[in-house]
């Protein structure tokens, strides 16, 4: 096929034109961004074609098709800060709250907990769902401005009082914030749900589901759709979800690694919600244990990362000698009254190779064979094909590890490989192998909290001298609300349908941030995002470096504690002008800034030669330094009382380390409430080897409260 001399035979992708603030006075940013294209694009006529759409509320952008040149022209066009291609990011309860002390006693402010508004952006809601129910709500905040949009078959009410979804339009994808995935009304239910009595897993982790503040308001963004989280339907999620009034944003979905902060649509979103007094919660991801793995780093949100509960599921299977073995599982099916036959997977398979019949791979088992018996498979995953061929229950090698428990659609048991080989020895030694899979129960996991393996984890690869993940909470095996619309096992063909199942990582661990977020608010209504991040930071409770490989990169400040939170005594806050500071010490020129904040005088500070991101007036301080060379660092903080109007907190190191440890001054005094005091921490020492980490704490109390940084230094990514 010919081509047309002088036509473009460049790819046009979707792509993101970030430009900051909306301009003050009279602007019409449609017409603005039309214009750019019309400029930019070859063809008048094809600007139709290329704008997708535009950021016009709460900041100022678009979304459009743009062939590589075009993207360099915009870049290049006065007025713009990045462009970047839209990207598909990824989707990242009756216990877990009373597990991180919010418990039903727990002391409330219940007006105005009934005025916070949580937008939850993620896969929309099921609104039918008993946590979701506005029996006993009163109307909407006045402070709403936002809409019930959301599409097919979606109504909202007094608990959910706003809905939208964004990338309908799309082929396959579905007009409506109904969620036909299960993951937002998990998250959802899990930050704001309702109390609801007698909630269990056919009768396992039975008890009161509720979230974190049960008589919050909740608006749901439907960013996720069947193609994935669009980077530019998050943006507009953010764009909305500011101008329409919400208290928090609780998003629990990341990309693959991090990246530039003007060039994250999650970051650059959770900018502008910083900016109008909105604190974003959001998941660390789960691409641990691997250093460097999260994405989540803007200092402005608060980074999740998931940890562990005190209750864990295992269940037993007991052998035809009478020996009882114990794995993991999520096996709802009641325990049998009889034994059944056990048969290796190679003895029930006539079509595959040994090898892949000891795997139970797909395909494998032969119907006619597993009738009424249990399946004895090598893979993690042999309990799919025994239950596709219809097996009556399966006993499978958890290798690759699963460290939480998977939800089974028959009765079976992973075990590990030593137990499993324990089994394959039976079968093989026995004439007529036969074994019991007994209904799982719940234990108490006495080493709880500890950081799970898949939660990613730092160091900050943007700004290394900032920590993330900020704190850790509950993401392992959380029970909370769910469509009935699903399986809540993997298998299509599972026939039950369940209000509420159990879901595990930082998707997870992430709403119940953002919840505690909320529960905070609900006592301090006028905190800054800050704040209010400060004191879930400063109360966290520590975690074991040992219990939890990673030390502070894994797990942050420590454990959510909301209820402590509230009241922290004294709280690091760093406003816009901080984090503008932050950007000119990473390298941000002051046009980008202007554009950014939307001030027409905005400009870098003059600052030291010294200046780096740690000097931001962070909860945590962190800083990385040249392997095996001395060094000299010091922090520079302000503290704001918020505990006793009068009070004098002492400074106190803890630290394992062999380096040296100054704070000056090692006692401030207070005569008033937010009274703000500043003081210096200097650490030296004589050098640190390649890729380690030196952690130690600063501890200020003054007799009621404590107020806990973590201190980390680090050699993780600089080379000598």
């Amino acid at each position: 096929m010919s081509v047309l001399c002088g036509a473009s035979t460049e790819e046009k992708k979707v792509h993101i034109v970030y430009m900051g603030s909306l301009p003050k006075g009279e602007y019409s940013p449609l017409s603005h961004h039309r214009s750019m294209l019309r400029q930019t694009v070859q063809l008048d006529s094809s600007v139709e074609t290329s704008y997708i759409r535009s950021y016009t509320r709460s900041f100022n952008g678009f979304v459009a098709r743009l062939t590589d040149s075009e993207k360099q022209r915009l870049s290049n066009m006065e007025g713009v800060i990045s462009v970047f291609p839209s990207k598909t990011l990824k989707l990242h309860t009756t216990r877990s709250w009373d597990f991180v002390g919010l418990q039903e006693s727990a002391t409330r402010n219940a007006q105005a907990e009934s005025d916070i508004i949580i937008g939850l952006l993620d896969t929309g809601v099921w609104p039918e769902s008993e946590s979701f129910n506005d029996k006993g709500f009163g109307p909407p905040p006045s402070k709403w401005k936002g809409v019930c949009e959301g599409g097919q078959n979606f109504t909202c009410n007094n608990k959910i009082i706003g809905a939208r979804y964004y990338g309908g339009s799309r082929p396959n994808n579905t007009q409506s914030a109904r969620d036909d995935d299960g993951h937002g009304t998990h998250t959802a239910s899990t930050a704001a749900g309702n109390r609801v009595n007698n909630v269990s897993f056919f009768g396992l982790a039975q008890g009161t589901a509720k979230g974190g503040v049960p008589s919050a308001r909740i608006a749901t963004y439907r960013i996720c759709q069947l193609d994935g989280c669009d980077s530019g339907d998050i943006l507009a999620a953010f764009d909305d979800a500011i101008a329409d009034g919400v208290d928090i944003i609780s998003i629990s979905v990341g990309g693959e690694e991090a990246s530039d902060f003007l060039y994250d649509p999650i970051a650059i979103g959770a900018f502008h919600a910083m900016e109008k007094g909105i604190l974003t919660s959001n998941s660390a991801g789960n691409n641990g244990p691997f250093d460097g793995s999260t994405a989540s780093v803007a200092p402005w949100l608060i980074s999740v990362a998931a940890s562990t509960t005190d209750r864990l599921f295992e269940d037993k299977v007991v052998l035809g000698d009478g020996r009882t073995l114990v794995g993991k599982s999520i096996n709802s099916f009641a325990s049998p009254a009889t034994r059944f036959p056990l048969l290796h997977g190679k003895e029930v398979s006539s079509r595959c190779s040994v090898n892949d019949s000891m795997y139970c791979k797909e395909g494998c088992l032969d119907k006619t064979l597993v009738k009424g018996k249990y399946v004895l498979c090598k893979s993690n995953t042999g309990d799919y094909e025994a239950f596709d061929a219809g097996a009556l229950g399966a006993i499978v090698r958890n290798e690759p590890y699963m460290e939480f428990s998977d939800i089974v659609a028959l009765p079976a048991v992973l075990l590990s490989a030593k137990e499993h080989d324990l089994v394959l020895s039976y079968v093989n030694s026995t004439k007529n192998p036969q074994a019991s899979i007994l209904k799982s129960e719940t234990i108490k996991d006495a080493e709880a909290p500890t950081i799970t393996s898949f939660s990613s984890r730092g160091p900050n690869l943007v700004t290394p001298d900032i920590i993330k993940p900020d704190l850790s909470a509950p993401g392992m095996e959380i029970l909370a609300a769910y469509p009935p619309l699903f399986a809540p096992s993997i298998m299509a063909d599972d026939p039950r349908r369940v209000h509420y199942t159990f879901q595990t990582g930082t998707s997870m661990a992430c709403p119940h941030v953002s919840g505690a977020a909320a529960y905070v608010k609900t006592f301090h209504p006028d905190w800054s995002p800050s704040a209010i991040k400060s004191a879930l930071m400063t109360t966290a409770l520590p975690m074991s470096d040992a219990k939890s490989p990673g030390g502070e990169f894994s797990y942050g400040s420590g454990h959510v504690n909301p209820v402590a939170a509230v009241c922290p005594g004294l709280v690091y806050e760093a406003l816009k002008e901080d984090y503008i500071t932050l950007l000119c010490n990473i390298g941000y020129d002051a046009k980008k800034l202007r554009l950014l904040t939307g001030g027409t005088r905005t400009k870098c500070p003059k600052l030291p030669v010294t200046a780096s991101p740690k000097d931001l007036n962070y909860p945590s301080m962190a800083a990385e330094v040249f392997p095996a060379k001395p060094f000299n660092v010091e922090f520079h903080r302000t503290v704001t009382n918020v505990g006793s109007a009068t009070s004098s907190y002492k400074a106190k190191i803890v630290t394992n380390s062999k380096v040296n440890i100054k704070v000056e001054p090692e006692v401030l005094t207070f005569k008033s409430l937010n009274e703000k005091k500043s003081f210096l921490v200097s650490v030296s020492g004589s050098g640190l080897p390649v890729k380690s980490r030196l952690s130690a704490s600063l501890v200020w109390s003054d007799g009621t409260y404590s107020v806990r940084s973590p201190i980390v230094l680090h050699t993780q990514s600089v080379s000598a």
